[in-house]
């Protein structure tokens, strides 16, 4: 009979030879995923950020371009690893497989670094239009004596910038934002704030052909361009009200309207005639139409502005707003800002209307507000408990259910004796 004093029987030998705890690398790893058809120059490079100026690590090729690092990992909330083990199976004298000598390695966080291609014009942007040089009067110049007059410029992209095989691309990209000019054998170029807006522009309209995201679709299109049902609501019930107050008597005079009603939509008319049928058709085909469009130029504004964010300075991105604001403009934004404008007054009055008529609401926009910011604080107070809970090690969490009751703390022996009492 076994009890739960008896003692576990002891493996072979040689099994506990085979059992090898696991080493950990203390060096941190990081996963690139970098494109197949990079040639044997590719290079991880460090390059200033277009907008911030930070030093990045970033992919070039000469064959490919530049190429910046997506990252890709878990939520907070729910943790996950990867592990990566070799493609070969070797094989014993038997035939069989053995695995005794593949070598995988598990990860601590599951993050994919994935290169993604990057416009190297966004790199010479900070080079054609200098942050000190905004207002005064731009000269041409040939490109090399541009990149010259940088003195601090840096290796890695003094390294891009004078490759053999990379500088036809990199002069066609200039020319997108540029003019220029034809000097003898040499070509020189200036920098041009309209034909900037113009690329960026094509550039987001091209992107949106392609198709957003179901996230930033959802997020930053429909959910902007939504219209509060409930001021449509409350004007029907109005009407119907209105309706229902007028003489029940005519009835029979408001059934004789809708078989006229009825009568005059079958009714072939001629051509050139409008009839309530065809108005309300060509109305609800407006409409779409409208809506259609709103759509389209709240996608290109959203990919716009994501691009502006992301690769522009803030100087250069006011400069390109004041330039959006003008009639040269090449897209006109004013209908979707008056658009945007109208339906923020709609969810207004709605609120309004609905904080007047709902009595049995016993909370309102800032106590819902002030809901949402609880919730945040708790769910950010439980995503660092987790954190505490995940850098804790076995022997303190187990100290933790250790039953204390009864036991002094050890603050209490270093505290001072009590006086004696003199008898």
């Amino acid at each position: 009979m076994r009890t739960r004093s008896t003692a576990p029987s002891e493996q072979p030998e040689t099994e506990q030879k085979n059992l090898k705890a696991p080493t950990t690398v203390q060096t941190p790893s990081r996963t690139f995923i970098l494109p197949s058809a990079a040639s044997d120059d590719a290079r991880f490079i460090t390059l200033p950020n277009p907008r911030t100026g930070e030093p990045n690590r970033y992919f070039f090729c000469p064959k490919l371009g530049v190429y910046e690092f997506t990252v890709v990992g878990s939520t907070p909330q729910f943790p996950r690893s990867i592990l990566f083990t070799p493609k070969q199976d070797t094989k014993n004298s038997n035939g069989e497989s053995d695995r005794s000598q593949v070598k995988g390695t598990i990860s601590k966080v599951a993050e994919l670094c994935v290169a993604t291609p990057i416009d190297v014009m966004f790199f010479m942007i900070p080079l054609l239009a200098p942050a000190t040089s905004t207002h005064t009067k731009r000269l041409f110049q040939p490109l090399d004596d541009i990149i010259d007059s940088q003195d601090d410029l840096p290796s890695h992209l003094r390294h891009i910038l004078y490759n053999d095989h990379f500088r036809s691309v990199l002069q066609s990209r200039v020319e997108a934002v540029c003019d220029s000019v034809e000097a003898g054998d040499e070509k020189m170029f200036r920098f041009d704030e309209v034909k900037l807006l113009k690329e960026l522009i094509a550039k987001a309209e091209r992107l949106v052909a392609q198709g957003l995201p179901a996230s930033l679709e959802e997020r930053f299109v429909r959910q902007a361009l939504i219209t509060p049902l409930m001021s449509v609501k409350r004007e029907e019930t109005i009407v119907g009200g209105a309706s229902s107050t007028e003489d029940d008597g005519d009835g029979e005079s408001q059934d004789k309207q809708e078989t006229q009603s009825t009568t005059t939509a079958s009714v072939s008319t001629p051509s050139g005639v409008s009839t309530p049928a065809t108005e309300l058709s060509s109305e609800s085909s407006l409409e779409s139409a409208t809506r259609d469009n709103m759509a389209r130029l709240l996608r290109i504004s959203t990919v716009l502005s994501f691009i502006k964010e992301s690769y522009i300075s803030p100087q250069l991105c006011a400069r390109l707003d004041e330039l959006l604001a003008t009639p040269e403009t090449p897209v006109d934004f004013t209908p979707l800002q008056d658009h945007l404008q109208h339906i923020a007054e709609l969810r207004a009055q709605a609120l309004a209307t609905q904080s007047l008529g709902d009595f049995s609401r016993k909370r309102g926009a800032d106590d819902d507000e002030a809901a949402e910011s609880r919730a945040e604080k708790k769910r950010r107070k439980e995503e660092e408990e987790k954190k505490k809970k995940a850098g804790e090690s076995r022997g303190v969490r187990d100290l933790k259910k250790v039953n204390t009751t009864g036991m002094k703390k050890m603050s209490d022996f270093f505290t001072k004796a009590a006086p004696k009492k003199k008898s």
